[in-house]
């Protein structure tokens, strides 16, 4: 049995912290800890030294989205990291990998694959596609795979859930900030929800103070953003893996506060 935690969008210093917490506290419970880490600095990209403080924290692996180059030093830096993917479904000769497989302890391994979505975000290439080629080629080596599916539209990651049934541990949602309550493990064996959530302020608009955000809205007019204080929801899942067939046994949905 493996036991993987997936956190949500991490944004600002503000989630950085809610993860320190948590894994300092409950860390030791996981076999695997992935993080989306796309808003971890200033809610736009990540740098390097994010990237280590992440480690540092507990945290074993870091998938990406559509702000993966907001910071320019990421682009040489991911492509000598491991533990770090962008969307697999950018063109060739994009910088870094959109999948992995990473050998744990005792033999096992998992497979990790991160996935854009094409609905009200920049189009890329077939999500849909792309899946199933870096699947047949994972599956080689672990039936353990589970997919980042950072996307906008409920309607294009149920599609992929359903699509992927079966074939994946799990298809996880990101990007949305917003902690749906839609887990759950579909008839061939593999986990679903629809977003995880966000790991950031609490009082904001997906992470960002809610003046700003309210002001724009009532405006039309640019803003600048600011990442919010206060209370910080910690959003993840857990999962529970069979470690022979790869099919996922259990998805419990977390949600819990920090305060300081």
């Amino acid at each position: 049995m493996l036991n993987v935690l997936v956190i949500g969008d991490i944004v600002g210093r503000p989630g950085r912290n809610a993860i320190k917490e948590y894994l300092k506290i409950k860390g030791k419970q996981y076999d695997f800890v992935i993080a989306n880490g796309e808003n971890a600095a200033g809610g736009k990209g990540i740098t390097p030294d994010i990237v280590y403080e992440f480690f540092n924290s507990g945290v074993d692996f870091i998938t990406m989205g559509n702000h993966v180059w907001d910071k320019k030093e990421i682009m040489q830096f991911i492509e000598h990291e491991p533990n770090i993917i962008r969307p697999a479904n950018y063109p060739p000769n994009t910088p870094g990998r959109g999948s992995t497989v990473v050998k744990l302890a005792q033999k096992t391994k998992i497979g990790i694959i991160n996935l854009s979505g094409r609905i009200f975000l920049p189009t890329l290439d077939c999500p849909f596609r792309i899946a199933q080629t870096l699947i047949k080629e994972i599956r080689k080596e672990t039936p353990i795979i589970i997919i980042d599916f950072h996307a906008e539209a409920t309607s294009e990651k149920v599609a992929l859930g359903w699509y992927l049934d079966g074939q994946v541990s799990a298809v996880l949602g990101t990007h949305t900030h917003i902690q749906t309550a839609d887990e759950r493990i579909l008839p061939q064996g593999t986990a679903y929800i629809s977003d995880i959530g966000m790991t950031g302020p609490r009082n904001s608009v997906l992470g960002v103070k809610k003046e700003l955000i309210i002001q724009r809205f009532i405006t039309q007019l640019p803003t600048r953003f600011e990442i919010a204080g206060g209370e910080t929801i910690f959003n993840a899942v857990s999962l529970k893996i069979d470690s022979e067939s790869g099919k996922c046994l259990d998805i419990l949905r977390i949600k819990e506060s920090f305060f300081g």
